[in-house]
């Protein structure tokens, strides 16, 4: 699969040596010289809102140097709502990516730990509209994106954009946005797939609906949050396709329990297989992380299942709403609702092992895996993943 949205420099040249290239609108680096803007009159004949270089340099008193300053000047203030286990991360990333933010949550704790990283602390989820251009909000249900709305929309109007991050409801989100576009903002929706681990290096992927112009004129910002970012076309498809994978997740992770705890009944060594899943055609995300978390014994991904019933309540009313007979679906929510009265809502989704434990007598681990995930992919600007036609 091809990626777009940041070009590579040749090494040894002076972008390589520190320029740093920014979408369309905002203010770059001037290391080396160079614009690279957009705007730059000598980016001519290209895509608009491709990313390129101007083969000419700014010098001083140039029109491309005074744009480059103005863009300087009039960076958007950046304001982020909802500092839970997914929320924190990615405020965090934008913060150390040096994205000045303005911040709140109910919880005093994790709002005081986000200023103390370098934030500034807003009362409230209306002042964060008020004082910025540009809001994120991750939220952990449907009900609470509406309310955190209901508090904003009074601060809405032409120049601001609202971008969801929460896992919600397809219909509530298009609803949302046109009651947003009437004040004039821009609503985007932006949910993230790939884990707390990867969200705090911005190596999370990114699924973003929105109109074309919308998405481009964000797309900068959600190359700092995520290391993929998928255009996936207007405002209501990004959560559609997020439950659908949430789902797909689930299942991989209750059909890993049931393979695991087979193989512990049967004799065979977890650490083999381990492997052996690892290696071949079973192989997936979920096994790559949340086996070992199961292994370990630790069963701490920081996704509980109360969120897990949420994601996959929604995909099986998706399939309702438009007549699709789903025959595994039904099993799944079965299984995770008995988990959370056996272990509690808030519960960790990979405790699924321990009804199978409990019923066979097993405990299902291995030595030398870890107890938290750690992202080993290097961190690195992310780019537009480009859909094949």
């Amino acid at each position: 699969m091809q990626v777009r949205g940041i070009s590579q420099p040749k090494p040894g040249s002076r972008r390589a040596a520190g320029a740093v290239p920014r979408g369309r609108g905002q203010s770059v680096g001037s290391a080396g010289g160079y614009c690279w803007a957009t705007s730059c009159r000598n980016a001519r004949g290209l895509r608009r809102g491709a990313q390129v270089s101007c083969r000419k340099r700014c010098g001083p008193g140039t029109g491309c140097r005074r744009r480059l300053a103005a863009n300087r000047e009039e960076r958007m203030q950046t304001g982020f709502i909802g500092l839970g286990a997914v929320g924190a991360k990615l405020a965090g990333n934008l913060l150390r990516n040096g994205v000045g933010l303005t911040v709140f949550d109910l919880d005093e704790t994790r709002l005081a730990g986000m200023v103390a990283a370098g934030a500034e602390a807003a009362a409230s989820a209306a002042e964060v509209m008020t004082r910025c251009d540009v809001v994120i909000t991750s939220l952990p249900s449907p009900a609470a994106s509406e309310a955190v709305l209901a508090e904003m929309l009074t601060e809405m109007g032409p120049g601001k954009t609202w971008v969801e991050m929460s896992t919600t409801d397809p219909a509530v989100i298009v609803a949302q946005a046109a009651r947003v576009a009437e004040t004039g903002a821009v609503a985007i929706e932006a949910p993230v797939s790939g884990g707390c681990h990867r969200a705090a290096t911005g190596n999370i992927s990114v699924f973003c609906g929105a109109p074309r112009d919308s998405f481009e004129a964000i797309l900068p910002l959600l190359t700092i949050l995520g290391r993929q970012v998928l255009h996936t076309g207007e405002v209501g498809t990004a959560s559609r396709l997020k439950v659908m994978t949430n789902y797909l997740a689930t299942a991989n992770l209750l059909t890993l329990c049931e393979a695991l705890a087979t193989m512990q009944a049967a004799g065979l060594d977890m650490a083999t297989t381990y492997e052996a899943i690892r290696i071949s055609s079973g192989n997936s995300f979920v096994h790559e992380t949340e086996s070992q978390l199961i292994l370990s014994g630790s069963r701490d991904v920081d996704f509980a299942l109360d969120l897990v019933m949420k994601d996959i309540g929604l995909f099986q009313a998706l399939a309702d709403e438009h007549g699709v007979p789903l025959e595994l679906s039904p099993l799944v929510i079965s299984m995770i609702r008995d988990g959370q009265q056996r272990m509690g809502d808030r519960a960790q989704s990979d405790r699924m092992i321990e009804r199978l434990e409990h019923a066979a007598g097993l405990s299902v681990r291995a030595p030398g895996f870890p107890e938290v995930l750690v992202d080993e992919e290097p961190p690195a600007r992310g780019a537009e993943v480009v859909v094949r036609r």
